[in-house]
């Protein structure tokens, strides 16, 4: 890991360190344009070719419906049974907190304005497979999508060797009550969702993480199609603010974790205690050589990078400049820096809580902002599976005190068929009242 002392660094070499925003480069967009050409042309037939193609497996369907999901189902270990179904309920809890109801509010007398939630119809999640299974994704957008209320949703995963999906995939479905998952991965699945095919629906919005061909694929439909998508998408990082209270065994674990997401992941160490950063480099060379995944890790490793700072509210200031996925406050003091917090995706409190909780079971959605969109986006919640519309309701009062006001920022802006949407009531209003008097 590259090591810097912040009072070494001028401004545009902070900028230069927070910039990781991942280019993919024309050759992965020429790629994805072409995938989803074919898709967009030949359906069913492109997304068997493609699965053929990428996944090696020759597809006779496209899905697999409740039987084989059941069936999937039913073949994997109790433990890991107990695990989701604990995973599932905190998620479910904590996201169930998230439905609100609005009240009503009288702006003038006798003009009321609220608003209502509907939910998005047509949901389309997601989930990579094969040799990343990520059933915790499935949970992290089924819950709040079944919650929200959905109508449909539709789930895309790639199918394995064996032409379906994995088992820990279809027990999710099942819990989820979803009834089909479709075989599809890669950019091909998220054309396939955004534009339909014969067999696949066409979606109102896109939902989950994947590679640089998903992320480019879900950039590309948000421009050119009428789907929405989650959010914009880039590699997995942590930043980690740590003193003299951290416990290097538990940084070093937290970085790594992070880092054994790709090559191109990327975690971030600030510190006002020497020895905690002498010891955490200690600790990563430890526990990265017994990692499974230690190649990969060892890559975004040298991507990383660790600042010595003079204290915690130096250590903010950076943190809020690079606005990280994932936020760890690794001290016993982090209630003494939280409100200072202004760009972060999810933030991990205290020495006793590794990022990840969050991935996996403590109920907050693991789907969240990266390469800086912490700075405008907010993580998957309920609120990204609904719509709120706005309503208002005038009466024979309201239309009264309202009208003149709207009749003259009308006539300023020039537009008289808005005065005179306006006016004509405020006549017809004076006639019946003018009728009344007589009667």
């Amino acid at each position: 890991m590259r090591q810097y002392i912040f009072s070494d660094l001028s401004n545009s070499d902070i900028q230069n360190l927070i910039s990781r925003n991942a280019d993919s480069g024309n050759e992965i967009r020429e790629k994805v344009e072409q995938i989803i050409s074919e898709v967009k042309i030949n359906g069913d037939l492109a997304l068997k070719n493609f699965a053929s193609q990428f996944d090696k497996v020759e597809l006779d369907s496209l899905f697999i419906g409740i039987d084989e999901i059941n069936h999937l189902a039913s073949g994997i270990e109790e433990d890991v049974k107990k695990a989701i179904n604990v995973a599932y309920k905190n998620i479910k809890k904590f996201h169930e907190t998230q439905i609100s109801k609005e009240d009503k509010v009288e702006t003038t007398a006798g003009v009321t304005c609220w608003r209502e939630v509907r939910a998005i119809e047509r949901v389309g999640l997601y989930i990579p497979g094969g040799t990343a299974v990520l059933p915790s994704t499935f949970l992290m957008l089924g819950v709040p999508a079944k919650i929200a209320g959905c109508k449909e949703i539709v789930v895309c995963s790639p199918p394995q060797k064996s032409a379906t999906v994995n088992g820990y995939i279809a027990y999710v479905a099942q819990l989820l009550g979803v009834e089909k998952i479709f075989l599809a991965g890669g950019a091909q699945a998220v054309a396939a969702m955004a534009y339909g095919t014969e067999s696949i629906p066409k979606v109102d919005k896109i939902f989950g993480p994947g590679n640089q061909f998903v992320t480019m694929a879900k950039t590309l439909i948000q421009s050119t199609t009428n789907t929405a998508i989650d959010m914009p998408a880039g590699p997995s990082e942590v930043l980690i603010i740590a003193d003299e209270t951290a416990n290097p065994i538990f940084v070093a674990a937290d970085l790594l974790a992070q880092c054994e997401h790709g090559i191109d992941s990327q975690g971030v160490l600030l510190c006002n205690s020497e020895s905690i950063i002498k010891e955490t480099l200690s600790e990563v060379e430890k526990q990265l050589a017994v990692l499974p995944r230690k190649e990969i890790a060892a890559k975004a490793i040298d991507n990383s990078y660790m600042v010595f700072v003079k204290d915690l509210d130096q250590a903010m200031t950076f943190s809020n400049e690079y606005a990280p996925e994932h936020l760890i406050l690794a001290t016993d003091n982090w209630q003494q820096i939280s409100d200072k917090i202004i760009n972060a995706g999810s933030v991990f409190a205290g020495n006793l809580t590794p990022e990840s909780a969050g991935d996996y079971a403590s109920g907050t959605n693991h789907t969240l902002p990266t390469s800086a969109y912490a700075r405008s986006y907010s993580g998957v919640s309920l609120d990204s599976f609904v719509k709120k519309i706005t309503f208002q309701h005038i009466s024979e009062s309201g239309i009264k005190n309202l009208g003149p006001t709207i009749e003259i920022l009308a006539e300023i802006e020039g537009l008289q068929a808005h005065k005179n949407a306006v006016s004509v009531r405020l006549l017809q209003s004076r006639e019946t009242s003018s009728k009344n008097q007589d009667c």
